[in-house]
């Protein structure tokens, strides 16, 4: 069986790499407003400092993937301008209360997220954007301050595991309809994550890996998933 990647067009494929991009570069502008936001309900003055450098290492992410549509002849404003509305629902939909649920909101649902776009980049052609998408979903530290933060709260209090569960488990489940949305809105990108898996029995296993690697996260926190 031919994979779909074969019978898409250039212009598909180069629309699904500019919606990737454009995608991406929302996601971390917003990362960026967000940790700095955070910052400002971390408890000590060291805490806000590395919540700080996370947030200026994502917004350097952010100015990599907009110069990189730029060089594709791309306006960058209208590549993220479809992912808007779907990214804004979702963080006004899971505002963290407190600063434990932005931590785990942070590194479970950005790292749902994450998983999903190393799995999506592997089925574009071109080199230059693929490396430069590893490069900017790799981990800026936020993972082991989180592990390190949370475990600490629930050594200190155990009743917080159980709300952090809870709140974990609807972030993944509003991530998964945020996914869902995008894809069923563009077009050029749900081709290219079907084609690239070949069929939707590969779909689903690709599915069952971002869950394991969500049980793998919820695991580090000392969370049930």
């Amino acid at each position: 069986m031919a994979e779909w990647t074969d019978v898409m067009t250039d212009a598909e494929r180069q629309q699904a790499t500019v919606d990737l991009l454009g995608v991406l570069a929302y996601g971390e502008l917003i990362a960026f407003e967000r940790l700095a936001d955070d910052a400002r309900l971390a408890p000590s003055v060291a805490d806000k400092a590395a919540l700080g450098e996370m947030a200026v290492a994502e917004f350097g992410h952010f100015v990599k993937l907009r110069d990189r549509l730029a060089a594709l002849g791309v306006d960058p404003g209208e590549a993220m301008a479809p992912f808007v509305v779907p990214l804004d629902a979702f963080h006004d939909s899971t505002a963290p209360a407190d600063w434990l649920e932005g931590l785990v909101k942070a590194y479970v649902g950005d790292g749902f997220a994450t998983d999903f776009y190393r799995e999506v980049v592997e089925f574009v052609d071109d080199a230059v954007t693929k490396t430069l998408v590893l490069d900017v979903l790799a981990d800026t530290g936020h993972a082991a301050f989180a592990v390190e933060h949370v475990r600490a709260a629930i050594a200190a209090d155990a009743a917080v595991a159980g709300r952090l569960a809870l709140w974990a488990r609807r972030l993944v489940g509003e991530a998964l309809v945020q996914a869902q949305r995008v894809a069923v809105d563009r077009d050029a990108l749900a081709r290219l994550i079907v084609g690239g898996t070949g069929d939707l029995a590969e779909v689903g296993a690709l599915l069952a890996r971002l869950t394991q690697r969500h049980a793998e996260r919820m695991s580090a926190l000392g969370l049930a998933s």
